[in-house]
């Protein structure tokens, strides 16, 4: 079993790290993703814990419970996951936006 944060992996590392910056406890949290309150919090213990992982549709309820696109919580990439974590807030005119500057022939 992983000793520190760091050595857990991706995905455990960044729900917990959602889940703290959402303000919410871990049984809070399965509430919100559909989880039966009376295993809500041993649940999310265990994906932030790395000893199991949820299936997809588990993960989306979390995400959304959590207010960050799934990919967030499987991204290793640290400046992907800083644009994950703002992608929710942006308006639709600036996805567009941000869409079309990576979308742009890079300047030489």
């Amino acid at each position: 079993m992983p000793s520190s944060v760091d050595s857990l992996p991706t995905f455990a590392r960044r729900l917990k790290q959602a889940r703290l910056q959402a303000g919410l406890s871990q049984k809070e949290l399965g509430i919100r993703a559909g989880l039966d309150p009376q295993v809500a919090s041993p649940r999310i213990n265990q994906y932030e814990r790395a000893t199991h992982e949820p299936k997809l549709e588990t993960t989306e309820r979390i995400a959304a419970a959590l207010g960050v696109p799934p990919a967030f919580l499987y991204t290793k990439d640290e400046l992907l996951a800083k644009v994950l974590l703002r992608w929710n807030s942006l308006t639709r005119q600036q996805k567009r936006d941000v869409l079309r500057m990576i979308e742009a022939p890079a300047e030489k």
